[in-house]
C-alpha cells in the first residue's frame, strides 16, 4: 500500500431502506483505516492487518464488526496502549466543527471507539502505567469525528469520579460535539449503550451537567440535555419534573422551554397530569 493523507470512505447521509448498517464496515473501510495509519506510522503492517480484519467478517453485524476490527488493530499496532492510541489519534481526519455534516461517514470510526473502550482502562495494556489521561484525550478527539458516547461509558462505570471530573472540564469546550458528549455520554439509559446503573439508581451526579448545558447555544447539545432528563424521568419523575418546573420559573427562553417540553414528552403521552401541566407552562 502507498500511504496517502487520512480520509474516510464516502457514505450516504442516511442508510437506504433495507440496507443494513453493517455494510459500512467493509473491505473499503478497513483498507482506508490501514492507509490512514500507514500515513502516520510507516512501520504499520497494513496488508497483514487488512487480511486479519477481513477474516470471518462477513457474518458479523455492525457492532460485532467494529469490535472485530478493533481487535485486529490491537494485534498489529504497538503493544503499548498509549503508543497505539496515539498513532490512531494522529491518523484522524480533521475535526468536525459543525453539526450534521458527516452523515454516516462517521461510522468509519466505530472500531476506534471499541479500541479505546476495550483497551484504554486496564494498565496491563499499557505496560503497567495508568492509561486514563490518554484515553480521555482520545475520547475528545473521537467525538469530534464520530461520537464517544458509547466508549466513555466503561470509564464512567469503573472510574466515575475521575471521568466526571474530566467531563466537567469539557462543559466549556468550544466544540459542540465535545459539549454534547458531556450530556449524551452520561445518560443513564443511552439507546444502544451500556446502562450506567449507578446513574439509573441515583441521577444526582449528572444534574450539574444538565444545569450547565440547558441553555447551550447549540440545539444539538440542548436536545441531548432533554433526552438525558427524559431518561431520568422514567425512573425518578419527581427529580425530572421539579427540575423542569424550576427551569421554567426564571423567564425561561423559548429554547429552554423546548428542552422542557421534550424532556417530559414520554410521561405526557402517557397522560401524566403533572407532565401535561409542565408542557402547558412550557409553550413558547
Amino acid at each position: 500500500m502507498q500511504p496517502r493523507p487520512p480520509t474516510v470512505p464516502l457514505a450516504p447521509n442516511a442508510i437506504q431502506k433495507g440496507t443494513p448498517l453493517k455494510v459500512l464496515m467493509n473491505r473499503e473501510s478497513i483498507e482506508c483505516l490501514a492507509q490512514n495509519i500507514l500515513y502516520v506510522h510507516k512501520a504499520f503492517p497494513a496488508e497483514a492487518f487488512c487480511k486479519h480484519a477481513l477474516t470471518n467478517l462477513e457474518p458479523l453485524e455492525l457492532m460485532q464488526r467494529a469490535q472485530h476490527i478493533a481487535k485486529s488493530l490491537r494485534e498489529f499496532l504497538p503493544g503499548n496502549y498509549q503508543q497505539a492510541v496515539s498513532i490512531l489519534i494522529d491518523s484522524f481526519t480533521p475535526a468536525d466543527t459543525e453539526v450534521g455534516t458527516l452523515g454516516l461517514a462517521g461510522f468509519f470510526y466505530m472500531p476506534h471507539s471499541f479500541f479505546i473502550a476495550d483497551f484504554g482502562l486496564d494498565p496491563r495494556h499499557n505496560d503497567g502505567n495508568d492509561p486514563f489521561d490518554i484515553s480521555m484525550q482520545a475520547l475528545r478527539e473521537l467525538t469530534m469525528r464520530f461520537t464517544a458516547e458509547f466508549a466513555i461509558r466503561p470509564f464512567l462505570i469503573h472510574h466515575q469520579v475521575r471521568t466526571l471530573e474530566q467531563v466537567g472540564k469539557w462543559l466549556i469546550d468550544p466544540n459542540p460535539h465535545v459539549r454534547r458528549l458531556c450530556s449524551e455520554g452520561t445518560r443513564p439509559k443511552l439507546p444502544w449503550g451500556k446502562r450506567i446503573q449507578s446513574f439509573v439508581a441515583n441521577p444526582q451526579p449528572t444534574l450539574p451537567i444538565l444545569e450547565h448545558l440547558k441553555n447551550d447555544e447549540s440545539l444539538y447539545v440542548r436536545r441531548s440535555v432533554a433526552n438525558h432528563l427524559g431518561d431520568i424521568a422514567k425512573d425518578h419523575p419527581e427529580i425530572a419534573f421539579s427540575t423542569c418546573e424550576r427551569w421554567l420559573q426564571a423567564n425561561a427562553s423559548d429554547e429552554l422551554k423546548w428542552v422542557v417540553r421534550h424532556a417530559v414528552r414520554y410521561h405526557a403521552k402517557k397522560g401524566d397530569a403533572r407532565a401535561l401541566e409542565i408542557r402547558v407552562k412550557a409553550k413558547g
